[in-house]
């Protein structure tokens, strides 16, 4: 199944025979050539006639999902966002008149709009012409928005350059936000991402201000001699969960100097072969 076929499944499996039928009738109006104001309008009317109940996903559905577009991720969605997004891909369009359609609804859009039109991203046609759009996100201070680009989401993994990246991965450790559930962070981790988040965690100590343990998470694979003095420090006087980030980004480095104080905490060293300690332990602990 394509990704709105999906959707449409699983909207019907879960709303009332009135409200399936509606659905039905605004995407085969949809289906032809639509007006902008059908389309608003359709849109508009998604809460009021859907509701903003969880949509309701199960493991199966997440394969599907997978296999529909690769890397979709779509726990977490609402009833109201799925419609939305449903009803933007069953709109026929050339790619220049979808991303306006899509750049009017983002600028007239309240936050949960918002949130459906950014996690839509990985489906809408021609991938790359909505990387500023994508980069809008990603720049918004409302954290929900934030995430809606940054987590469990395909686009940004895919499509956004390295400095836009790499101003992501910063951001969430700025506004609080996990980096766990960014797709991507350990294969498109770089030396200037790593630099900037080093010269990031001496801002915070400079400021007696704690570190999220999650920074580490992209050092280690590019650590330099500095950064290896930093991770060695947290080493030393860390908290537990910081201490095994620090370990699992020393695991990671392929600096010779790396393996030398990673064996200055054998149980450390020790958890991480047997699997006790990993990235999901450390942000998640049992």
């Amino acid at each position: 199944m394509k990704p709105a076929e999906l959707l449409h499944t699983w909207l019907h499996r879960q709303l009332s025979a009135p409200t399936r039928q509606w659905i039905d009738s605004q995407c085969g109006l949809l289906a032809g050539n639509p007006r902008d104001r059908e389309l608003y309008l359709s849109i508009s009317l998604v809460s009021r006639k859907l509701g903003k109940e969880d949509l309701r996903l199960d493991d199966g559905d997440l394969a599907q999902a997978h296999e529909a577009r690769e890397s979709w991720d779509p726990r977490g969605w609402s009833i109201d966002q799925a419609g939305r997004i449903l009803f933007l891909l069953s709109a026929k369009a050339a790619s220049e008149k979808f991303r306006a359609w899509l750049d009017q609804l983002c600028q007239t859009a309240d936050v949960g709009e918002l949130v459906a039109f950014y996690r839509g991203l990985p489906l809408y046609p021609d991938q790359p012409s909505h990387r500023l759009r994508a980069a809008e996100g990603v720049r918004s201070n409302m954290k929900a928005v934030f995430e809606a680009v940054a987590h469990r989401n395909p686009y940004p993994r895919e499509q956004l350059p390295e400095g836009a990246w790499n101003q992501m991965v910063l951001k969430a450790l700025f506004v609080g936000s996990a980096l766990n559930p960014i797709q991507g962070l350990d294969e498109r981790s770089n030396p200037t991402l790593m630099r900037m988040l080093c010269d990031y965690a001496h801002e915070r100590w400079a400021a007696t201000r704690p570190v999220s343990p999650e920074l580490w998470r992209c050092v280690g694979r590019h650590a330099d001699a500095a950064a290896l003095a930093d991770l060695q420090r947290v080493l030393e006087t860390g908290t537990t969960p910081e201490r095994q980030a620090v370990a699992l980004a020393l695991s990671d480095c392929p600096h010779p100097e790396a393996r030398k104080l990673l064996a200055r905490a054998p149980d450390l060293e020790r958890a991480i072969a047997s699997g006790k300690v990993t990235w999901n332990r450390v942000v998640q602990p049992s």
